[in-house]
């Protein structure tokens, strides 16, 4: 994966950080979510070309995971409450 030998010197790796936003994202907020997958995404590519410390890959791997779980989640919830608020709003409009 990466030649600790080289002279160029290799990105710490952001496993915790991302790690952490993607819990956020599940739990209470979908912009976490977007930024765990997103940048859990950026930075799996950097460790696969060399760049960064791939000692982080698993937790990295599981940051993007649950971003992606937590967009889904978001879009669904999202979509919930779109459908029964509007049902609500119709049911309100219809006993007056």
């Amino acid at each position: 994966m990466n030649d600790y030998t080289s002279a160029a010197p290799v990105k710490a790796h952001r496993g915790t950080m991302l790690l952490v936003f993607g819990i956020l994202g599940l739990l209470c907020c979908i912009i976490f979510a977007i930024l765990a997958w997103v940048m859990g995404s950026s930075d799996l590519k950097a460790m696969a070309e060399g760049k960064m410390d791939p000692s982080g890959e698993g937790l990295t791997k599981a940051a993007k995971i649950l971003g992606i779980i937590g967009c889904v989640l978001g879009i669904l919830g999202l979509i919930w409450a779109v459908f029964f608020g509007g049902m609500a709003a119709l049911g309100a409009m219809s006993h007056h």
